[in-house]
């Protein structure tokens, strides 16, 4: 019997690296690619890429998934020395990922960022971060406690605001306030230039922006949507608008599917 093709957009993940023991591992959290799933579309884990690689790849793809991480964006990336050295980095990370951001922008292929994700993209475009938004006078203490159950981590910690006229407000229509959960020790200090800021927290932390001037779809959060997302209507709301984004750029670069698969 032949083996049914698949349809789904194909979304793909780039990975961090840990060592475990003595070997190095190229990861990513079950929830992401799940999240990639619940948009409706194929997920791909890619990792660190060269040059020639990257562009290979993203021929391929039809949207990309940005995750969070344990890891902080190295700080000499937007021209300060690191604050905490027991904070753990990924400079092999940010190395290809960085440069990736702006080509998956600059291709206009659907984006989205979550936590960290959404830190590179700002810096990437030349943005800078709070090392410690906890430290910074005025704002709130965004982290959660590791030693609490990942249960209440990721329970419900603030409210975010939604301003008006932006990829959220498309996608969520007349909510204007919700609650997300807050697991960061970073966030957005000076937004790069040409961001559009879509929501903040009580304290006035980005909690999440968009780049109108990139061709596609994209949207970076600072919470994490994916987390349980299949029993928050928030966050599926926020994936099926990245999953329709990627079928309609799958669509408009490789063309329509004929009728009969597409019912498939």
């Amino acid at each position: 019997m032949p083996a049914v093709p698949n349809h789904r957009p194909v979304v793909l993940v780039p990975a961090c690296n840990r060592t475990l023991g003595e070997h190095p591992f190229h990861i990513a959290g079950h929830k992401y690619v799940d999240a990639v799933r619940l948009a409706g579309a194929l997920p791909l884990m890619v990792p660190g890429l060269a040059e020639d690689d990257a562009e290979a790849l993203l021929d391929l793809a039809d949207g990309v998934l940005l995750t969070g991480s344990p890891s902080n964006v190295h700080p000499s990336h937007f021209g300060e020395a690191v604050l905490d050295p027991r904070l753990p980095l990924d400079p092999a990370r940010d190395a290809w990922v960085l440069p990736f951001v702006r080509r998956v922008l600059a291709r206009g292929l659907p984006l989205l960022a979550i936590c960290r994700g959404t830190q590179e993209t700002n810096v990437a475009l030349g943005g800078s971060l709070h090392q410690a938004v906890h430290a910074v006078p005025g704002l709130a203490d965004h982290r959660a406690d590791d030693a609490l159950p990942a249960a209440r981590q990721y329970a419900p910690a603030h409210r975010v605001k939604v301003y008006p006229g932006g990829v959220l407000e498309k996608l969520l229509g007349d909510l204007r306030e919700f609650e997300v959960n807050s697991l960061h020790g970073q966030g957005v200090a000076i937004p790069a230039p040409g961001l559009r800021i879509e929501a903040v927290a009580p304290d006035g932390v980005v909690e999440a922006f968009s780049v109108p001037d990139a061709p596609g779809f994209n949207l970076c959060l600072q919470w994490h949507p994916e987390w349980q997302a299949a029993h928050n209507p928030v966050s599926m709301r926020l994936l099926q608008g990245f999953g329709a984004a990627a079928r309609q750029y799958r669509d408009r670069v490789r063309g329509p599917l004929p009728a009969a698969a597409a019912s498939t």
